[in-house]
């Protein structure tokens, strides 16, 4: 466990390339590198598999590196909740090899690693920690009820005035919600819609 807490391994529970389904980067090719590990708990999670990291082999980050630099430029670290582990040792790895790095977290823990963009989605049982408020580019709020666009303005002005505001119908609940958020958004229109397209293309 000691390589896994340096960050020189991780709990990886799967790779692959696809195209990226959700927010600013949506309809883009990239290397989706999902760590195992979170404890943030959203009930209508769609990896729950992702959450007990002990299911997922530790798997050294050279190994991952070899990997990435076959497919893409751009390589997206998902989750599970990534932030759980030191990101430093693979993002340095990464950003040796030239390629740019995103980091799609609930913001739960303290940030670590070299990041090109940060996707933040705030849970409101675990809030984000420290300063990726401000350092985040995309703010993702997934609304799965009412109470969800009252949460989604109090994260809405802890980011920075650059950060891009989404909401994002949670998916097994997309036929109801959707119609509230383009409503919402048509209302205050500092906000766009992020649907999870990659679902809508049945891909990865």
């Amino acid at each position: 466990m000691d390589l896994v807490d340096k960050g020189a391994m991780l709990p990886l529970m799967e790779e692959f390339y696809t195209i990226q389904g959700e927010g600013f980067h949506k309809g883009t090719a990239a290397y989706f590198v999902r760590i195992g590990g979170c404890d943030v708990g959203c009930h209508w999670c769609d990896v729950k598999e992702s959450w007990n990291a002990e299911t997922h082999p530790p798997t050294a980050i050279e190994h991952i590196l070899s990997n990435s630099k076959k497919y893409s430029d751009t390589i997206v670290i998902t989750g599970g909740e990534p932030l759980t582990w030191d990101m430093g040792p693979l993002t340095q790895g990464l950003k040796a090899q030239g390629q740019h790095i995103h980091i799609e977290t609930s913001g739960a823990y303290p940030l670590t690693g070299v990041w090109d963009w940060i996707c933040l989605s705030p849970k409101k049982n675990k809030l984000p920690v420290g300063d990726i408020y401000q350092k985040a580019h995309e703010l993702k709020m997934i609304v799965y009820n009412k109470h969800d666009f009252i949460f989604a303005e109090e994260q809405a002005a802890k980011v920075s005035k650059d950060c891009m505001l989404y909401l994002q119908p949670e998916w097994s609940v997309r036929e109801k919600v959707t119609p509230l958020i383009v409503e919402y958004v048509m209302k205050h229109p500092k906000w766009k819609v992020s649907l999870q397209t990659h679902k809508y293309l049945n891909i990865p």
